[in-house]
């Protein structure tokens, strides 16, 4: 039976070292001058440590391209694949249809990972870019649990879910915060992420605060809550489903090293029988909560909710 992959995001490669000693399968870095949002910023020359680092460890390494490239950004795509094939990178994340033609035009034979957020919802879309390139298609975060499994059955292409972390719900190219401080006739440099991490809007009307950062892509606004499906597994291995996600986005390294760890218990008690893994689910759930940080409760997201057509 093929072994469903753990695949998390780090913040840097002393991190990446954290979540290998976790029991990280996979993961997910980048630059956002090429990927959206992404827990850290990792050049090529990180990109570079990151390979042979995970090649050590039997590990594997996704570079995002999942941005949206307009024109002033075309140029930098080839030679930017073509560094990251020398480097022996194990797949490309991308939404924008501009990599499929930067790809063939680099002459890379680099795995593609089909990733455009809320529009990936049924497998005949997936299978389309699957013939297109595409190895992998990463499933929007508003899918039920039972559209997935269904998705599973019918791709043709690796499936990869998230069961961890806040829910991207809105993103604008628009400088959106800048704009908001220059109107308040206020200075305020919204550059690096790492410098307005702790920024919320807040909804009193549902006593909500959804966290926001503002970068090279554009504004971006998250989910009040994260998702947690480490007590709800069953159904997705049962499906093979091929890689499970925690996104670590905007939460301490140490946190996601930490549900890295129950995480990779939880998996591995379900392989060692399934009646390992009912006996230790409930306890790994309370022990996320007790970390949990208390702006952030834990909910299972659109997994349980029905779908109106």
């Amino acid at each position: 039976m093929k072994k469903t992959e753990l695949l998390v995001t780090p913040a840097s490669i002393e991190h990446m070292k954290e979540l290998i000693r976790a029991g990280a399968d996979a993961f997910l870095i980048g630059e956002q001058f090429f990927g959206l949002r992404l827990a850290g910023e990792f050049t090529l020359e990180d990109i570079e440590v990151a390979a042979m680092l995970t090649k050590e460890h039997n590990k594997k390494i996704y570079v995002a391209m999942n941005a949206l490239f307009h024109n002033d950004k075309m140029d930098a795509l080839v030679p930017y694949m073509q560094k990251l094939q020398e480097i022996g990178v194990d797949g490309i994340v991308f939404g924008d249809p501009a990599i499929i033609i930067a790809r063939r035009e680099a002459g890379v034979t680099i795995p593609l990972h089909w990733n455009t957020e809320q529009t990936a919802t049924n497998y005949f879309t997936a299978n389309y870019w699957g013939k297109r390139g595409a190895t992998r298609a990463v499933l929007a975060r508003e899918l039920s649990l039972d559209e997935i499994v269904e998705i599973k059955e019918n791709a043709d292409v690796q499936i990869e879910v998230q069961v961890h972390g806040m829910t991207c719900m809105f993103q604008s190219k628009r400088p959106l915060l800048g704009n908001y401080f220059l109107f308040q006739d206020k200075a305020m440099e919204v550059e690096n992420r790492v410098n307005n991490k702790n920024m919320f809007l807040h909804d009193k009307e549902r006593s909500n605060k959804y966290p926001i950062y503002q970068d090279e892509n554009g504004t971006h606004i998250f989910s009040p809550n994260d998702m947690c499906m480490i007590d709800e597994l069953e159904e997705f291995l049962d499906a093979e489903v091929d890689s499970l996600k925690i996104d670590g986005i905007l939460h301490d390294p140490s946190y996601v090293t930490t549900v890295t760890s129950y995480y990779r218990q939880a998996i591995d008690a379900y392989y060692e029988s399934k009646a390992s893994y009912k006996e230790i689910k409930k306890d790994l759930f309370k022990k996320l909560e007790e970390i949990q940080p208390s702006l952030r409760p834990l909910d299972t997201g659109f997994f349980f909710k029905e779908t109106v057509y």
